[in-house]
């Protein structure tokens, strides 16, 4: 796995660290992610990890954070 500076990825996407921190989501991880969200009881369902990052372009060479907007490089070595 490649290691990043401001994002890392245990297998279900890339998570923003300094959102993580902010968010208290270390303090979620404690139960099953199958227990907390079920099936969406809303109209708008959103996700369990508010810290995902998203790719900023289309190659996937740069990861994005859209809720605190920090970008970093991802070099495939």
């Amino acid at each position: 796995m490649i290691e990043l500076n401001d994002f890392y990825n245990e297998g279900f996407g890339w998570v923003c660290r300094q959102c993580e921190r902010e968010l208290g989501a270390a303090a979620e991880q404690q139960t099953s992610r199958l227990l907390r969200e079920g099936e969406a009881e809303s109209k708008t369902p959103g996700l369990s990890i508010r810290a995902l990052a998203k790719w900023a372009d289309a190659a996937q060479r740069i990861l994005v954070c859209p809720r605190c907007g920090i970008s970093e490089p991802v070099e495939k070595s």
